[in-house]
């Protein structure tokens, strides 16, 4: 049997930047708050929560005064520093780079759209952390869809301004913007509409990679928190290569008949996944004892 964990899973730049940040703050204190998880990976935050870090809502948030609150990768809406002056919070932004300047180009094109009497509109998970805090960029005006059926609460006579959840797969993204020209057809309005395609090329570029890394091996183990949107989208790229793919969020999800001695194991993950989280998933396969 072999075993072989994907080189290109795992944190990406976002998310390691947030944990590293947070681990040196626990350095030195005994106790930090984070807002939201900080991680869509619950094995992570279980580790994190050992070490210190308090996971709080944005209730709690507001309840708080003078204290440390981490920002995690997935940024804030202006909402939350705007609570942070008033209560004397300090704030630790791990916001990764690519989703604040999102937040500055969404605020931007808002702006401009407006004026236009136009709408923005994010292609997004509703509720999504990083969609609440583009939202907010547009006084919450923005038009969230999640696939075409959303469609219907976009005006396609006026302007439309569309972007992306950074995290989104390119082919979702792409096909939206196909139904969008549909519409405005079928519509026959000659209707502004500004494509930015704000999907972070890290995440975009796994697809590929692990279409990959599918093909090569019998077997593939994603490994991924529930909560995790792009680890959702990237398990379905596997399981569509290789419909032998099976999505465990902790090592005590496997199955030991999933397997034969003769198979080839792929291992890989989400960009919120842990690389010590696979490793352990490679042991538990490894200590299976397969006939």
């Amino acid at each position: 049997m072999n075993i072989s964990i994907d080189k290109n899973s795992g944190f990406c730049f976002g998310v390691v930047n947030a944990i590293q940040a947070a681990e040196d703050i626990l350095k030195t204190t005994d106790k930090l708050f984070c807002l939201g998880d900080i991680v869509h990976n619950n094995m992570e935050v279980e580790r994190l929560n050992k070490l210190g870090l308090v996971i709080i809502n944005h209730e709690e948030f507001k309840n708080l005064k003078n204290e440390k609150v981490l920002i995690r990768a997935h940024g804030e809406p202006p909402e939350t520093y705007k609570t942070a002056i008033e209560n004397g919070i300090e704030l630790i932004d791990a916001s990764c780079p690519v989703v604040l300047r999102l937040q500055n180009n969404v605020r931007q094109g808002y702006d401009k759209i407006t004026e236009k009497d136009g709408q923005v509109v994010i292609y997004g998970k509703p509720g999504h952390a990083e969609v609440v805090g583009l939202a907010g960029q547009t006084f919450n005006n923005a038009i969230i869809v999640s696939d075409e059926k959303d469609l219907d609460k976009v005006n396609f006579d006026k302007p439309i301004n569309l972007y992306s959840q950074t995290t989104k797969g390119i082919e979702g993204f792409n096909s939206l913007v196909k139904e969008i020209e549909l519409k405005q057809k079928e519509a026959n309005t000659d209707a502004e509409f500004i494509v930015n395609d704000t999907i972070c090329r890290q995440v975009a570029h796994r697809a590929p990679q692990l279409r990959e890394f599918s093909t090569n091996h019998d077997i593939v183990l994603f490994v991924s928190g529930k909560k995790s949107s792009n680890g959702k989208y990237l398990y379905g790229i596997c399981k569509e290569t290789n419909p032998q793919t099976y999505f465990v969020s902790s090592p005590d999800e496997i199955k030991k008949e999933w397997f034969s001695k003769e198979n080839t194991i792929g291992i890989c993950g989400a960009t919120s996944t842990p690389r010590w989280l696979m490793d352990e998933v490679k042991e538990t396969v490894n200590s299976l004892n397969l006939s």
